[in-house]
């Protein structure tokens, strides 16, 4: 046993007393007090305590064996015996971090917590400012547990979130390219986007918000958003019909036939047509190009048909129309459905209406004998407000097909 200057702690002493495996409980208590930052006094109980546990208390106080079915001890005694004995002088705070190391303070490591995720997030947060049609994106990010979720903790986070803004900052790819291709180039590792990755999954949403992409999920989604950015998954699965679109000698050769022709994405991006025209009109559904092709064959003016949801290559060949000159006019199905293919569509290319407003709709509605009823969550029109006020008043749906005649007499 060794003799302590003043102040001084006799860890060996202190082991022995309260260091005792049958103690544990009691340290246990002491340090989560301290954690919390409350007062080492009064009394604290332990339930059902074992014999080793109630005998080993009664020595640490001298008190003699006590009987019921809990255990209490007064953290105030305890202090007192510490500093009486000489084996902590400074008392029961300094004992307890002697045998179990320093405690932080929850709030304290709250802090610290907090300061380290800001610090991890900085790369976005800088993202945001550098480019601000992504800062509502990073804000969002922020708040939804995404990053939280994938990475845990900060540690982790912060390349993950570093890696994210590198990739961003690199994008859209133009001309486009394969995702191992960028990923080797931009972060060091053809494997860094594989699907299914932390990265991957941030990155992705992150493409959304950079492009304006729809909701949706599974495989051929996630290959369209990364096409949306010019980047390559699979790039012959995505597709888009057109009718007498020309620039190219297959296009040029189909639409002299009058026929529909199918563009893939790996066509749209190796070789664009050449030409855009003056004006180029989009609908949502085949049958309506199909009727086309059938009334006005090759003297249709140039249609594009998004088949529902915009493909990537059906956005990677409207934007090229529009950067070439085109004025893109847009028509779809009156319902909460069609408004989010069009709002979608906006967020991506511009487009004006083509009879699809809200007198268009209120027109059609007037003369189109038993349409259906309005379904599902209202959606915005940002084309025509009042388009979707129309439809929340009327509630019944207008298909694309319901307007065929006036559609094809546009197109003489």
């Amino acid at each position: 046993m060794n003799a302590t200057a003043s102040g001084a702690i006799d860890l060996e002493r202190l082991r022995r007393l309260l260091g005792a495996p049958d103690l544990a409980w009691l340290v246990e208590r002491i340090r989560r007090r301290l954690e919390r930052e409350q007062p080492l006094t009064g009394p604290v109980s332990l339930a059902a305590p074992t014999e080793a546990q109630r005998a080993a208390a009664e020595r640490l106080l001298g008190r003699a064996p006590r009987a019921g079915r809990s255990l209490s001890v007064r953290l105030d005694a305890v202090d007192a015996v510490l500093r009486r004995s000489g084996i902590s002088p400074d008392g029961l705070a300094v004992a307890v971090t002697a045998l179990t190391g320093p405690v932080t303070p929850i709030r304290r490591a709250r802090d610290d917590e907090s300061r380290a995720w800001d610090e991890a997030f900085e790369p976005l947060d800088a993202l945001g400012r550098d480019l601000p049609h992504l800062a509502g994106w990073t804000a969002r990010l922020r708040r939804d547990g995404l990053v939280r979720r994938l990475a845990r903790t900060p540690d982790a986070a912060r390349p993950l979130l570093a890696d994210t803004a590198r990739a961003l900052r690199g994008l859209p790819a133009e001309p486009a390219l394969s995702v191992p291709a960028f990923a080797a180039r931009e972060l060091g590792s053809a494997h860094a986007l594989d699907d299914g990755t932390p990265l991957a999954t941030v990155t992705l949403s992150g493409i959304r918000a950079l492009t304006g992409f729809p909701d949706g999920s599974g495989a051929a989604w996630r290959r369209d958003v990364w096409a949306s950015a010019g980047l390559l998954r699979d790039d012959v699965s995505s597709t888009v019909l057109v009718l007498n679109v020309r620039g190219t000698p297959a296009l040029d050769w189909m639409a002299g036939t009058g026929e529909p022709a199918v563009l893939t994405l790996r066509q749209l991006v190796r070789r664009p047509p050449a030409a855009a025209p003056t004006t180029v009109r989009i609908c949502e559904n085949p049958a309506v190009l199909a009727a086309a092709a059938d009334a006005h064959g090759a003297d249709c003016p140039p249609l594009v048909c998004l088949q529902g949801q915009p493909s990537a290559a059906a956005l990677t060949l409207l934007r090229h129309l529009h950067e070439g000159g085109a004025t893109l006019l847009y028509h779809g199905d009156f319902d909460w459905g069609g408004l989010r293919i069009a709002g979608g569509l906006l967020r991506s290319v511009p487009w004006h209406p083509w009879r699809y407003t809200a007198a268009d709709y209120r027109a059609m509605t007037a003369t189109a004998p038993s349409l259906p009823p309005l379904t599902g969550a209202p959606a915005a029109a940002p084309w025509d407000p009042d388009l979707a006020t129309a439809l929340a008043e009327l509630c019944v749906r207008v298909e694309e097909e319901v307007a065929l005649e006036l559609l094809l007499a546009d197109l003489a």
